[in-house]
């Protein structure tokens, strides 16, 4: 078994994990803590709690007077009172409960997931940490993924890592114990927190490991986890849907155990479009390191999976389907087990995508399908996860490192639950696999202005020109080219006089502004709002972000907590109104 510290390259060392070329405007984030919001989690669940340390400016007061939304005399009271207290405890979504009933078959949710959850930066020479698996479930997490060696130098101790690279390397045995530790955990906030429902762990784990290191990884789960790990009542039942026996095992069936998800090897598997050749936005450093990744990746021999750790598996990941029969054929995926799991790259299935978005859409209906990022996201950027969830796709694999667009997209569909979404009805069992309706939707979205604008280290309200920039994602937009629309920058008059009515300060900004879309009906659209500063000395600095799944969108005015760029909650709120009817 060749080991993950075999060298590749000295040049390995001179990359930059974050750097600035790959600083794309609107896509970047900041590292994720264990108080990020991020895609469900505690943050979630304490929305109506944390409103309530909110301040609204004057301007925003009288706004709301003038729009009959509150009185005066709740508009002049020293404290938040009446009307003005109910409408900042009003959630700006509801999730309706149909979405979190656990009641349906696994293939039909959307699941909250990890890649690489071990790497705390850069996918070829960052480090691993344990203590990320803890960072990951408690932002909202609920698919971690395990990549697993032999390790040399303790043959008892299998490491994790990721392999042919200078990442890092820690114990597997002290990943299971943070995992451990986390469940834990959460079943007793489950027992304590009205409304709070602890949910399974799914471990993608990725085997590399010979066969004593297979049955070491066994050995080392039973132990750590012990009736912590799923029933073997309902593993067996897992397996017999491999079989084509048995009906899906339901998400209630898992309770909130630690599920785990087995590798299985194709025979006479062909190569799938993994990874694309090149990225604009790699230097010529990154290229000759991936391609090194690559090739030494592509040498090593598949670990055959021993029974033991087979039995332990719920469900196969079929990394590498011989053809396309598993989305084509009513039969299903050739030389593969019934129920399978696609575990395919945003690239490979992007190949299949405009031609068969209906027939991936129907298999993704009965079977599990895991989307991760392509190999070119060396740096840990993300896919855009909405035209894979579009199609069904349960996990979309996403790098947890920062809290970037795609963790903003992730945390607007998991947001209010406890990790897993129902799908549409359109890509579940019965659906035709096609999501967009044909009919024509317009979002008028009013944003009437904001308290608390966060500044930049440093700068004084003055300095900044606070304006708000939003992004219709679409599932339909393969392109990732999202319709952009913005506000004017606000600028405070210093001399008052001159500017008619109120002039907060440029960290209350009021903008009252309607911004309008067209879009095709779709229940997979998704705004993204940044509070961007226009500044003419340097790119327009993101001052705070926020991103909403339209079909949760609540009427009327409402008040969005924004998030930072780390994902957590500040204390800065969006006063706005989303409207969305018939074009």
């Amino acid at each position: 078994m060749p080991s993950s510290d075999h060298p590749i390259t000295s040049r390995f060392a001179a990359l930059n994990p974050f750097s600035k070329d790959e600083d794309i405007e609107d896509e970047r984030g900041e590292t994720i803590t264990a108080n990020s919001v991020a895609g469900g989690g505690h943050g979630a669940r304490e929305t109506g709690i944390t409103k309530n340390k909110l301040r609204i400016s004057h301007a925003l007061k009288s706004f709301l007077v003038d729009q009959g939304a509150i009185s005066y005399q709740d508009s002049s009271a020293d404290d938040l009172t009446g009307a003005l207290q109910t409408l900042l405890n009003k959630p700006h979504i509801n999730v309706p409960p149909n979405l979190t009933d656990r009641s349906h078959p696994l293939p039909e949710y959307f699941i909250s997931s990890s890649h690489n959850t071990y790497l705390t930066a850069h996918q070829l020479v960052g480090s691993s940490s344990a203590e990320s698996y803890e960072t990951v479930l408690t932002a909202g997490s609920r698919c971690v993924e395990i990549d697993a060696w032999d390790n040399d130098d303790d043959p008892e101790e299998p490491k994790v890592t990721h392999g042919y690279t200078l990442v890092s390397r820690i114990s597997f045995r002290s990943v299971c114990e943070t995992i451990r530790d986390y469940s834990d955990k959460q079943v007793a906030e489950s027992a304590q927190q009205e409304g709070f429902q602890a949910s399974p762990i799914l471990l993608s784990l990725e085997n590399h490991c010979s066969a004593q290191g297979q049955l070491r990884l066994v050995q080392i789960m039973k132990e750590v986890w012990g009736d912590r790990l799923l029933s073997e009542a309902v593993r067996q039942e897992g397996h017999q849907e491999q079989e084509h026996e048995g009906k899906h095992v339901r998400l209630e069936e898992l309770g909130f155990k630690i599920v785990v998800i087995v590798e299985h090897h194709l025979v006479d598997a062909a190569d799938q479009k993994e990874d694309d050749d090149s990225s604009d936005d790699e230097d010529e450093d990154e290229k000759r390191a991936r391609k090194a990744y690559k090739d030494q990746k592509k040498a090593a021999p598949a670990a055959l999976i021993i029974p033991e750790l087979a039995d332990l598996g719920v469900y196969a990941q079929s990394v590498k389907p011989s053809d396309n029969s598993w989305y084509e054929v009513d039969s299903g995926l050739k030389n593969g087990p019934h129920h399978h799991l696609i575990n395919v790259s945003e690239s490979g299935l992007s190949s299949h995508m405009e031609t068969a978005r209906e027939k991936i859409g129907r298999h993704n209906a009965h079977h599990l399908m895991r989307v991760f990022p392509k190999g070119t996201r060396i740096s840990s950027k993300n896919l855009n996860p909405v035209p894979f969830w579009g199609i069904g796709a349960q996990i979309c694999a996403l790098n947890w490192q920062t809290f970037g667009a795609g963790m903003q997209l992730n945390e607007a569909l998991f947001s209010g639950s406890d990790g897993y979404v129902l799908k549409p009805a359109a890509l579940r069992a019965g659906g035709n696999g096609e999501l967009s309706t044909g009919k024509m939707k317009k979002l008028r979205l009013h944003i009437a202005g904001a308290s608390d604008v966060p500044l930049p280290d440093g700068r004084d309200p003055d300095e900044i020109k606070p304006y708000v920039s939003c992004l219709l994602v679409h599932p339909n937009d393969m392109e990732k080219a999202p319709a952009k629309r913005k506000t004017e920058p606000y600028k405070h008059h210093k001399l008052g006089f001159l500017h008619k009515g109120e002039n907060p300060p440029s960290n209350d900004p009021v903008w009252d502004e309607t911004l309008e879309w067209e879009f095709e009906d779709n229940e997979l659209v998704f705004l993204r709002l940044l509070v961007k500063s226009d500044d003419s000395f340097a790119a327009n600095p993101t001052l705070a972000v926020a991103a909403v799944r339209l079909v949760y969108a609540v009427g009327g005015w409402t008040f969005i907590r924004m998030l930072d760029l780390r994902g957590r909650e500040t204390n800065c709120s969006l006063l706005v109104k989303f409207e969305v009817g018939d074009a």
